[in-house]
């Protein structure tokens, strides 16, 4: 008797063990696609200043939604974000200057993608003692200041596209990024454009030879240079002339037009400037009444083929996101939005990026 209940319960424990276990199975299958447990993954990216007030905000308000995702960015100048991203050292950049051909040929993990992150205006901005908050400089007179030939503050050049203005008897101090700067770029570039001196004594680059200035590392640093020094000019990202409180030079754009930098300057800029496959653009002095000179992309720069699928996927995810709803952050950091149809084309080169041979972005 004893042996046959045995028996009976030994049959319903197999039994039992042999069914499908469906209540965990059934809660894996309803998990929403996109929602499974992700593990943790921590990402490092390295490069641009100009871009950091927005970037840094995008990854805290990303953290809150995936927080076993962490990026980790550090601002110190677009040419340490070329550097790191080619030796492989981090796993994006970001820079205000493309990568140029020779740069992406020597990248060591192969094809690397260039992908808008923003787009925004350099102010020139000043500290001047009873001046105007919107000083007007045109083109050939501010690159003359920069290359030394107008040395002071109450230059006949200078006073002739301010009537009414008094300028004080004050010596002009350059202050000018030391580290390789997208910034500098961005500005160098423009200057290259409106003045045949600048473009054959210094040209172009995000380090260049400066004829006069003082030197420092960083938007920040240039911000806090010119606070402190009066009779100083130097250049930085509009979020860190507004935040400092510190007056904005207005320009005259390639139309002839005065304009004070603003995010509807760099937009037009934007869409007044053809756009190549790669995303390798200038929109220096671009055409247009309503342009302002002086704009310009931040790009992230990652390979095309991710070694690590776990980092690879989270970053491609965290991009994506940038590019979408991490747009609305922009214009409340004094960033412009990216154009809707440039959204677009940078999705379709999210969804090349791959890992072991598939893509991580559907």
């Amino acid at each position: 008797m004893f042996t046959k209940k045995r028996q009976f319960l030994t049959g319903i424990l197999l039994g039992v063990l042999a069914l499908p276990l469906v209540g965990c199975g059934a809660q894996n299958s309803n998990i929403p696609v996109g929602q499974e447990k992700i593990e943790p993954v921590t990402l490092t990216g390295a490069g641009s200043t100009f871009v950091y007030p927005l970037l840094n905000q995008q990854i805290e308000a990303y953290r809150k939604n995936n927080p076993s995702i962490v990026v980790n960015y550090q601002g110190n100048g677009s040419g340490t974000g070329i550097k790191q991203v080619s030796e492989q050292t981090i796993d994006f950049g970001a820079t205000e200057v493309p990568m140029s051909d020779e740069q992406l040929k020597a990248a060591k993990g192969g094809t690397v993608l260039q992908i808008p992150l923003t787009l925004g205006a350099v102010a020139v901005t000043y500290n001047i003692p009873d001046a105007p908050k919107e000083l007007k400089l045109e083109p050939e007179v501010l690159a003359d200041i920069f290359l030394g030939t107008i040395t002071d503050w109450n230059d006949q050049r200078i006073a002739t596209d301010n009537p009414g203005v008094t300028l004080p008897d004050l010596k002009i101090a350059v202050a000018h990024r030391s580290d390789g700067s997208g910034t500098t770029y961005i500005l160098s570039d423009y200057l290259s454009r409106i003045s045949p001196v600048w473009f054959s004594k210094v040209g172009k680059g995000t380090s260049v030879n400066w004829p006069v200035g003082i030197g420092g590392k960083g938007n920040a640093s240039i911000s806090g240079t010119i606070q402190q020094t009066p009779g100083s000019i130097g250049y930085v990202e509009l979020a860190y002339a507004v935040q400092n409180k510190l007056p904005v030079a207005t320009l005259q754009n390639k139309e002839g037009k005065w304009v004070a930098p603003s995010l509807q300057g760099a937009s037009a800029a934007a869409v007044a400037s053809k756009i190549s496959t790669d995303m390798r653009v200038s929109i220096v002095n671009a055409p247009g009444v309503d342009t302002y000179p002086i704009s310009g992309f931040t790009w992230a720069l990652l390979y095309q083929d991710q070694r690590d699928k776990a980092k690879g996927s989270a970053l491609v995810k965290f991009l994506n996101w940038s590019i979408h709803e991490g747009q609305t952050m922009s214009e409340g950091l004094l960033y412009a939005k990216l154009p809707p149809d440039l959204v677009i084309r940078e999705e379709a080169m999210l969804k090349t990026i791959t890992s072991e041979g598939q893509p991580l972005l559907k």
